[in-house]
């Protein structure tokens, strides 16, 4: 467990000064409710479009860029006031930048840091639910304009009784559990026609989303894993982690320490030497690498919002938010590692036979269709894989980002893989991707050159 912290962050605003911009009274949870903002959005989209055609037919200026900036924006409104499900697919989606247009990945990024906050009446209502108390009864000190807000809730510092010690808090959304249950009954029949499937083929990878997003309601849950997994990785140098206090938290307010530190956009713009760049990246590479392959349980959620970084120390990263833990069975751990094995590389038929235990290959595929997915799968592994058969790699090595898109813009130049809508694999695989896309985004904005043996 780390050392509590030393120093009082910045000193927050009173309540009668400067108060943050947008604040939400209310929050859309039933099917209908969220079925009619989305439309409205639709709309507002759809309008957008007319406007910029209908200046481009009559000579008048009107970008692509303008036009993606309009409804980036309008979209972004739209999932950050419903929160929930539908944000969380916008961080997910601001991790792939080279898939979006500038624009939606500018404004997706916020959904990382800062979304707008639920209003103050609202955060003491809650308090008032769980503790029969306000915030100001239970702490020495309480911020009610937010940190941060993001998907699931929102941050708050306090300061405690007696110690003194600064708090975060963060306070779960009202009804955010509800909407998530709403979401995928409102996204999954108009997904299955559109994709053209039937509901047994992908219930499995709907079922292992959704529980992973309930889950991350449950802030009980939360405080026993990120107590558990803290405690697991104490050993591990140069990582810090909250302690929690039970006392302080319900099933809707998880209270922590208040943890020093900068978002990874923030701390680059403090030209952190490439030493310090190095000692992080190895600091998130052992975090995950001890998670993945001795605990078999991992954060997955690794997005830059959920790290603050110091340069003290020569380079400290402290964790945040654990709301998101896969559990990895013990043969998936297989399989996984398997995949990503040097000798599975050499042996094309070892390959295919962990592909056919995967789910990837059936036995009812044509011997193309085989042949497609062992070379796709081939030309992937050992690209992705290959900082696992080198003693140390460098993610700032711009050859390597480049390759890696390269990938993506040739398998999508195959027909056959452009028309496969079918999910394949395991529905575990789903979370252990997201885990290392992020980790490698995280790895490569650093710049960090790391040892992996």
């Amino acid at each position: 467990m780390a050392d509590f912290v030393d120093n009082l962050p910045p000193s927050p605003p009173v309540a009668d000064e400067a108060t943050p911009g947008r604040q939400l009274d209310s929050l859309p949870t039933t099917k209908v409710a969220r079925a009619a903002r989305f439309a409205k959005s639709g709309l507002k989209v759809g309008a957008n479009y007319v406007k910029h055609y209908a200046r481009r037919s009559v000579g008048a200026t009107s970008s692509e860029a303008d036009l993606h900036a309009a409804n980036a924006a309008e979209l972004y409104g739209t999932l950050s006031e419903m929160k929930g499900s539908v944000l969380k697919v916008a961080q997910m989606l601001a991790l792939e930048k080279k898939f979006l247009p500038p624009a939606y990945a500018d404004q997706f990024a916020q959904a990382q840091y800062q979304t707008p906050p639920i209003s103050a009446p609202l955060i003491i209502k809650t308090f008032r639910d769980a503790f029969g108390k306000s915030p100001f009864e239970l702490f020495a000190e309480f911020d009610v304009n937010a940190r941060q807000a993001a998907s699931i809730g929102q941050v708050h510092y306090a300061v405690s009784q007696g110690e003194k010690r600064p708090l975060a808090v963060k306070v779960q959304y009202p009804g955010v559990a509800d909407s998530i249950r709403s979401d995928i009954r409102l996204v999954k029949p108009i997904a299955l026609r559109v994709m053209g499937l039937d509901e047994a083929q992908v219930r499995p990878y709907l079922e292992e989303v959704e529980t992973r997003l309930l889950e991350e309601t449950d802030y009980k849950l939360e405080l026993r894993r990120g107590t558990e997994i803290a405690a697991s990785c104490a050993h591990l140098p140069h990582l810090e982690f909250a302690r929690y206090y039970p006392e302080l938290s319900s099933a809707r307010i998880l209270t922590m320490d208040w943890l020093q530190g900068e978002h990874l956009k923030e701390f680059l713009t403090t030209n952190p030497d490439q030493e310090t760049r190095n000692q992080l990246g190895q600091a998130l590479w052992d975090f995950y690498m001890y998670q993945l392959n001795t605990l078999l349980r991992v954060h997955a959620d690794p997005h830059p919002g959920n790290f603050l970084l110091r340069a003290e120390n020569g380079g400290t990263v402290g964790v945040l938010d654990f709301g998101c833990v896969k559990e990895i069975p013990a043969d998936v751990h297989r399989l996984f590692n398997a995949l990503l094995a040097p000798e599975t590389l050499a042996d094309e038929a070892r390959l295919a036979a962990l592909l056919d235990e995967t789910g990837i290959l059936r036995s009812t595929d044509t011997a193309e269709r085989r042949a497609l997915y062992v070379r796709t799968l081939h030309a992937s592994l050992e690209l992705v894989g290959r900082p696992f058969r080198e003693a140390t790699f460098d993610f700032g090595d711009p050859a390597y980002m480049a390759s890696l898109y390269a990938l993506g813009d040739d398998l999508m130049q195959e027909p056959e893989l452009r028309q496969q809508r079918e999910p394949r694999g395991s529905e575990h695989f789903i979370y252990l991707n997201r885990t290392y896309v992020g980790l490698y985004a995280l790895l490569t904005e650093l710049g960090a050159h790391i040892r992996t043996k």
